[in-house]
């Protein structure tokens, strides 16, 4: 099975970059993790340039072909402003007119217990683009500002516990 993983944080030590490292460290081995790091580089999201027929900027072409490649992704993102961080919603908008999304399962991966408004923002987005978001695989990893790293959060056994809960009930959902 091959994961795309999406943070929606731009932050080098991000709490949701770490988390999606950690879900690979947790998963079986016999997945394959491709983690999406071009969230800065990506094109503010302008219908003009995403008509049909239109050729999109090299880094939309990548995302797209890398969304097209994976069975499922895995998405965890911050909360800024009681919302989905503007870099997150460009990738998504950008996303919006791409077959490869209906139906792609999804998990979200929430970091923050005291995160409320982004990951519902998020799910619904995501609903609304006709993509397979897997309720019982979204859960929250509770890291709230710990700050650790990913063999950290792998080494915890209640938090790996989450993760492997999550990943278990997104192969469980694959079409």
């Amino acid at each position: 099975m091959k994961i795309l993983t999406i943070s929606g944080s731009l932050r080098a030590r991000s709490s949701n970059t770490e988390l999606l490292r950690a879900a690979q460290l947790v998963a079986d081995p016999s997945w394959t993790f491709d983690h999406y790091d071009g969230l800065a580089a990506l094109p503010h999201f302008n219908p003009d340039d995403d008509f049909e027929g239109a050729t999109p900027p090299e880094p939309v072409r990548d995302l797209r072909a890398r969304i097209a490649a994976a069975d499922a992704l895995l998405i965890s993102s911050p909360e800024y402003a009681h919302g989905v961080p503007g870099s997150l919603k460009n990738v998504l908008d950008w996303l919006v007119s791409d077959a490869a999304m209906i139906g792609k399962p999804i998990a979200l991966l929430n970091a923050s217990a005291r995160s409320t408004f982004a990951h519902p923002q998020l799910a619904e987005t995501l609903r609304t683009m006709s993509t397979a978001l897997i309720a019982e695989a979204s859960v929250t990893v509770p890291l709230d500002g710990r700050r650790l790293d990913a063999a950290a959060i792998a080494a915890d056994a209640s938090l790996a516990a989450t993760i492997r809960q999550a990943l278990d009930a997104l192969r469980n959902n694959l079409r």
